[in-house]
């Protein structure tokens, strides 16, 4: 029988060793500002259409704004839809742990 090494450790602690802790944070970072941006958007009733244009933006960069599995979103296109629907974005450096 093997020894399970992972008895006690955490998710992120096993992410790390596997090297993909990074990227997966980016992903979650992404989703949540995707769906941040889409709740304030119905909140406020605005469609994808009307974005694009209050963004002075295409429909399709709006799709890939919201779309969760889409990471090559610019900072300024998260600035501009935060900037629609009533929103500021903060970015932050922290330590490393």
């Amino acid at each position: 029988m093997t020894e399970n090494t992972y008895i006690g450790s955490s998710l992120d602690a096993l992410l790390e060793e596997d090297g993909t802790l990074d990227e997966i944070n980016l992903i979650a970072i992404k989703r949540v500002i995707a769906w941040q941006i889409q709740t304030a958007m119905v909140e406020k009733n605005i469609t994808k259409t009307a974005m694009a244009e209050k963004m002075k933006t295409s429909r399709s960069s709006v799709d890939r704004l919201l779309s969760p599995d889409n990471h090559s979103v610019t900072l300024e296109t998260i600035d501009k839809a935060a900037r629609v629907v009533g929103k500021k974005i903060r970015f932050e450096l922290v330590d490393a742990v």
